[in-house]
This record gives structure tokens, sequence and C-alpha cells, in this order.
């Protein structure tokens, strides 16, 4: 079941949930995972894309690992919200993705500006370092940092809107 609706998606994970946020790309995966208990997330790995069965299999190995009860898929719109051809992709993913796993909840979260937030965040490190020793961006979209901490900023705006709400 896929939704665009926080309120159902909650309904359906419950307040303990443990939360896999998915920022899906063309050539990887970025995954975060993250819970309703501590509110906080970690960003834990990129999955390069291959076939998409292959690429469920190693999804289900994450989702086992992490015990995940509810996934937050990145919806790429439009800077005036509207959507795309990259939104149809992405629900086109996140359907086949509910009949692989049809027992867990889907929420389709705007994911604008995460992967610049990650820029952001990495030029600042590069600034900040000694003799400009941060990660560079095409250090970090190379070895899939990027991805992982998009999907990361992803849930971390799901779990501070749930915070904010009042819904958890």
């Amino acid at each position: 079941m896929s939704s665009n609706d926080l309120i159902v998606f909650m309904n359906n994970v419950g307040q303990k949930a443990t939360l896999l946020a998915l920022d899906v790309g063309q050539k990887t995966l970025g995954l975060a995972v993250g819970n309703l208990i501590t509110f906080s997330s970690s960003a834990i790995t990129t999955l390069k894309r291959t076939k998409f069965q292959k690429d469920m299999d190693a999804l289900s190995v994450t989702l086992d690992d992490y015990n995940v009860t509810g996934v937050v898929i990145g919806l790429p719109l439009n800077m005036d919200g509207t959507e795309g051809r990259a939104c149809q992709s992405i629900r086109d993913f996140a359907q086949e993705f509910s009949k692989r796993f049809p027992d867990l909840p889907i929420l389709m979260w705007d994911e604008r500006l995460s992967t610049d937030s990650v820029d952001g965040y990495l030029d600042e490190s590069v600034d900040k370092s000694p003799r400009g020793q941060g990660i560079s961006r095409r250090r970090a979209k190379e070895s899939g940092l990027t991805d992982q901490m998009a999907a990361k900023i992803i849930l971390d705006r799901v779990l501070e809107k749930i915070r904010q709400t009042d819904i958890s």
C-alpha cells in the first residue's frame, strides 16, 4: 500500500516503527534507516541497481536485518510541486516494490532539494577542514555517500514532520 498521506501511513506502521528511506535513482538506491522511538536516522548504504529482481533481493536482506515496518520513498517533485516524468518512474518503482512486499506500508515523500542539501553539507565540510580535506562532491557521488545521505535527509524530514504534528 502506497500513500502520500502521513496520517494514513502512521496508522499502518504504528508508534514504534522502524522506517527505511529510499532515494531511488536510475543507477543507485540510497538507503537510510530510522525509528519512531528515538526519532533518529542513519545513512546505511547505497545499492548499485541491476535488474529489478536482484534489487528487490538486496532490499529484502536490509528489510530483514533492520526489522523494517514501513518504507519512505523519495518523490522527485518539480520545484513548483508538480509531478514530472521522474515521479512516474518512482511511482512505478513503488508499485512494483509493494507487489514484492505487500505488507509494508509505503509513504511517498517530497525529496526536493535533498541532494542539494547533501552537496551543501559536503561543500561546507571541505571549506572547514584543514587544507580542504573534506569529501568532495565527486568522491561522495562515486562512493554512493550522496545517495545514502539524500535518503537520510528524506527520512529526517519525515521524522520531523511526525514529531511536529504529534501523530506518533
